[in-house]
């Protein structure tokens, strides 16, 4: 299993930040910038007299993929020490998929996780599935895409028929396919799908052996001209941007924490608006940040990845309008809807049984100027 390595520093100030928010959660930072950094996996501070504070709360994050450039605002919470201030020391561990992930949170191994929140709408489907929760949603947008070669005659969706498309095995995006072609008129019969392994996706798009491949625009975009695919014979056809109403990556909780522990819920939640906003200020510090956690990672690839992030899937119009973190109902129960193109549901789930709001700061702790 992967883990990131400990790092022991001060903190010498608190950064400027881009958010209006509540005293209360600026005293918490103030006090966070006063305490030296401990280790861990993702160190937390602690208080400098230990005597007068009282002990911290040791809780598991799970992260459903190796680290990357999406995990920066939690890195930068703790770094800045966000978590630390909300008196919690948060240990990390890597799991192999979201719907690994999930399961970690649903027997109690984990207390959080960042996870596919289309996942776990499936998961919850599923008879006697815990009643595990989204309460933090990172990615407004999913990253859901088709990476294709203009070279192969693909500059728009609708030159996907006709085409091979590559998906690799477990991908998320394809579960968004129906309900986005369907939307722009493409037959999903004329597009023929090979499903290949995803340690080949991108080899394979750069050999020519399929026309496009499904995957995070954020990630097979920027692997493809890492391998040497020049960047103007990509396109990078962004479902968002063809009626996907999906929401992305999001924080879930512990049944058992959430109901035992309210506030360090709270607290984890603020520290992760506070840790989005300190990445989202300076995204170079952030991806050098977490490429020093990583093994063998290049800070110039993390923070490009970065900077798509905080573009398409985290400063949204809606999140400018409503602040990080929180759904808008309406959106997402027409989500479930696109899900439901690919997937028949038991029972058709609500946005209340997916996402809990109780947990989220006020809005003016959330929103970005």
């Amino acid at each position: 299993m992967n883990t990131a390595r400990s790092r022991r520093g001060t903190l010498s100030r608190l950064p400027d930040v881009m958010m209006q928010v509540s005293r209360t959660t600026v005293l918490r930072w103030i006090l966070a910038g006063m305490t030296g950094l401990s280790g861990g996996a993702w160190p937390a501070l602690t208080p400098s007299h230990a005597g007068d504070q009282p002990q911290p709360l040791t809780v598991q994050f799970t992260l459903d993929r190796p680290l990357d450039a999406a995990a920066a605002p939690f890195v930068m919470a703790s770094v800045g020490g966000l978590f630390g201030a909300e008196g919690l020391n948060v240990g990390t561990n890597i799991a192999t998929s979201s719907a690994d992930a999930i399961a970690r949170v649903a027997d109690g191994s984990s207390d959080f996780a960042l996870v596919d929140i289309n996942s776990l709408i499936r998961f919850r489907d599923k008879p006697g599935a815990a009643p595990v929760k989204a309460v933090f949603v990172l990615f407004n947008q999913a990253p859901y895409a088709i990476i294709a070669r203009k070279s192969r005659g693909i500059k728009a969706l609708a030159d996907m028929e006709g085409k091979n498309l590559g998906v690799a095995e477990g991908d998320l995006s394809i579960r968004l396919w129906p309900a986005v072609a369907k939307q722009n008129g493409i037959k999903q019969g004329s597009v023929k799908q090979n499903t290949i392994s995803a340690a080949v996706r991108e080899p394979m798009l750069s050999a020519g052996q399929v026309d496009a491949v499904t995957g995070f625009s954020y990630l097979s975009a920027i692997n493809l001209r890492d391998r040497g695919v020049p960047a103007d014979d990509l396109a990078v056809l962004r479902f968002a941007d063809y009626g996907c109403e999906a929401y992305g990556f999001a924080v879930i909780v512990s049944p058992r924490l959430a109901a035992a522990k309210p506030d360090a819920v709270k607290g984890f939640v603020r520290a992760a608006v506070g840790g989005t906003n300190l990445a989202v200020k300076d995204p170079a510090r952030a991806a050098g940040e977490v490429v020093s956690r990583m093994d063998g990672g290049s800070r110039d690839l993390e923070l490009e990845r970065l900077t798509a992030i905080i573009r398409d899937n985290v400063l949204t119009g809606e999140v400018k309008r409503n602040g990080l973190g929180g759904i808008e109902r309406e959106r997402f129960e027409r989500s479930v809807d696109q899900l439901a193109e690919d997937f028949k549901f038991q029972k058709r789930p609500h946005a209340a049984d997916i996402f809990d709001d109780q947990f989220l700061p006020p809005i003016d702790g959330r929103l970005v100027n």
